[in-house]
């Protein structure tokens, strides 16, 4: 954990944030700025910067990611109607907050 870093902050429950779901590896809540009706955020409890400080043996977060994505958009109910995965990676790509996380964003009428 980074003392430093928002999401870990957030992790820790040193800043109050409703978690839509918590297991040991993961942690969800909603995005404060959200851009789309449904905009969750998927993060990892285990630090790591972004995509590019991903390690090989740290594949597993990702696929966990996706796999949490997947229960998180049917329990959203954007299952079937359709939502967008996206990661920022670095200043360039969008990023924010440096620890790697997942925006699950969808809910829109179409």
């Amino acid at each position: 954990m980074s003392s430093d870093c928002l999401f870990c902050r957030i992790v820790n429950r040193e800043l109050p944030t409703e978690f839509l779901y918590e297991d040991d590896d993961f942690v969800v809540f909603r995005d404060i700025n959200p851009a789309a009706p449904v905009h969750v955020l998927l993060v990892p409890k285990k630090h790591i910067r972004s995509i590019n400080d991903l390690q090989k043996e740290e594949g597993s977060i990702i696929s966990g990611l996706f796999m949490l994505a997947k229960d998180m958009a049917k329990e959203q109910g954007v299952n079937e109607s359709g939502y967008k995965l996206l990661f920022n990676v670095e200043k360039g790509g969008g990023q924010v907050i440096f620890h790697l996380h997942l925006h699950l964003i969808g809910g829109w009428k179409r």
